[in-house]
């Protein structure tokens, strides 16, 4: 029987693609919805597309180390941004790799970075391939370059049940440990929406934003210690639960983006599985109101597992809300005590400053999830969009989005300035009414919340250029970039840098990093065949 495979050029599985009807049915409902969306588009077959031969030559000594197989090299020469999404579904993978390396262990991940460097090849490492930010495309010229794809390391190698941790091959997707951990009683935890494909090691070499949206927000939080494989040897920091011994060698690795070496496995903290969960949906009149609520539960040391505030466009896109209602996502959890108490204090938080609370649900022991309507709603619409991006493509709709973070004190006027330059954009490039049926729209929620500012998270959604679509997101996205950097924002809170983000990330970092960052990629990858143009020149 044949396994089941990954799209080549979307996100899922490849049985999970709408068939024409369904996408015909689907531009209807669209068309009704958003007011624009033309007749749908087909996705170029695989055996279709057309790419260049492979410029390196697997070792026969090396076995299936290697693969130069057409399915292979395709469904890894993109992410899935949204540029990268429409170039595949056109059949345009203009950077597809020369060789997939496949190793089943550190010696063969060692045997990799050996070949590559004595051939002059790079190395770009490869996890669930969810980047949004041109991470795992080799936009390198004529050099040739090998995916290293770390599949193969997907186990819980071990389980500390007295100190909460445990030893995570790289490899391991979000359901795969998920489900090893679940034998234990435990859990990491960390749910980005990209959970269903993307790997540890992703995480940690993006610094990847998870389930928590307070307190544990990045996969940072929940490292305990990395071992990497460089071209100069292996790099293994101590297991402690914390140290003041110097500049952390885990927190270099972690961000590094695979410039600095190949992440093989990780010590992570885990926890027991929550036991005691509600969750609670406030709507606001007024979206600083609530930005206002959201400021005072995160200063409260309250810690929400979830306070994820969407506006009223974007609630009422989600089907989370009417769309005249701003929605506070609230919900609290524990694996020892009820959780009631913390709950009840958020949502007199958010009265006092105009909420309106729903019911609460989930004020008892359960092994699932808390069901409260406005909240289960837009938990699903979270879940489905990566999917329901693909039938936007086919169907002629632009839809990406931006993230960043900024103090509370600058919010309303980044806010503001944010929106009105990206807003400004669309109506330039997309040839649509500026308001009324058919407007683009372009939205904002927070993804995660801290005590001295929010991450807020940019949806835009358009009629497309047929034809034209990188082109005009290109033209949005550096209308927003800059906006981000101009108002003094990151321009990326956790989905990375990648090569989409290197002109502004290169502006918003200090030059003596730059320069002690390029040093010490110098020293540990000489030749400079790791992941070359991410985060540094080469």
């Amino acid at each position: 029987m044949n396994a089941r495979r990954l799209k080549h050029w979307g996100w899922g599985y490849e049985d999970q693609a709408p068939s024409k009807e369904e996408l015909r049915q689907a531009a209807a409902g669209i068309r009704e919805r958003l007011g624009f969306g033309g007749e749908i588009e087909e996705a170029v077959p695989l055996d279709a597309v057309e790419i260049r031969a492979s410029r390196l030559k697997a070792p026969g000594s090396l076995g299936d180390l290697f693969t130069d197989d057409k399915y292979e090299r395709v469904s890894r020469a993109l992410g899935k941004a949204y540029r990268d999404v429409v170039r595949g579904f056109r059949g345009e993978f203009e950077n597809p790799p020369d060789l997939i390396a496949l190793p089943k262990d550190e010696s063969e991940i060692e045997t990799v970075l050996a070949w590559c460097e004595a051939e002059g090849a790079a190395v770009i490492p490869f996890g669930g391939g969810t980047s949004v930010v041109g991470g795992v495309e080799g936009r390198l010229g004529e050099r040739p370059f090998v995916s290293l794809d770390l599949r193969r390391l997907d186990r819980v190698l071990e389980v500390d049940a007295s100190s909460l941790a445990a030893r995570i091959q790289a490899g391991a997707t979000g359901p795969g440990l998920d489900d090893q951990l679940r034998e234990h009683g435990l859990t990491l935890r960390h749910f980005p929406q990209s959970f269903e494909y993307a790997t540890l090691g992703g995480w940690i070499a993006t610094r990847a934003g998870g389930h928590f949206a307070t307190l544990y927000t990045h996969i940072d939080d929940l490292v305990e210690s990395v071992r990497a494989i460089t071209p100069r040897g292996t790099w293994e920091s101590r297991r402690l639960p914390g140290s003041g011994a110097g500049p952390s060698p885990d927190r270099a690795l972690i961000g590094s983006e695979g410039i600095l070496g190949t992440i093989a496995e990780a010590w992570v903290r885990v926890r027991p599985r929550p036991e005691f969960k509600v969750s609670c949906g406030v709507e606001f009149d007024d979206f600083l109101a609530a930005a206002g609520a959201v400021r005072e539960i995160s200063q409260s040391g309250l810690h929400p597992a979830n306070c994820r505030l969407l506006d009223a466009l974007e609630a009422g896109t989600t089907g989370a809300g009417s769309g005249e209602k701003s929605l506070l996502v609230l919900g609290f959890e524990s694996p020892h005590h009820p959780v009631d108490a913390p709950m009840e204090t958020a949502l007199a938080i958010a009265r006092e400053h105009g909420g309106v609370p729903g019911e609460v649900r989930g004020n008892k022991p359960t092994g699932g999830d808390a069901d409260a309507s406005a909240v289960e709603t837009w938990r699903n619409a979270f879940l489905f969009a990566p999917y329901l991006r693909d039938t936007f493509v086919a169907c002629g709709v632009l839809s990406d989005t931006f993230e960043t973070a900024i103090t509370w004190d600058r919010f309303e006027d980044f806010h503001a300035s944010a929106m009105d330059a990206v807003r400004a954009k669309v109506a330039e490039v997309c040839n649509a009414p500026a308001e009324g049926p058919g407007a683009p729209r372009v939205s904002c929620r927070f993804t995660h919340v801290y005590p001295d500012g929010p991450a807020p998270y940019f949806t835009v959604m358009a009629p497309a250029v047929r034809g034209g679509e990188v082109e005009q997101w290109d033209e949005i996205k550096a209308a927003a970039s800059e906006a981000v950097i101009e108002g003094g924002g990151t321009i990326t809170h956790h989905h990375a840098v990648g090569r989409d983000h290197r002109p502004w990330y290169d502006r918003q970092r200090p030059a003596p990093f730059a320069a002690a960052l390029r040093a010490a990629k110098a020293e540990l990858d000489p030749s400079g065949i790791l992941n070359p143009g991410v985060l540094i020149d080469p």
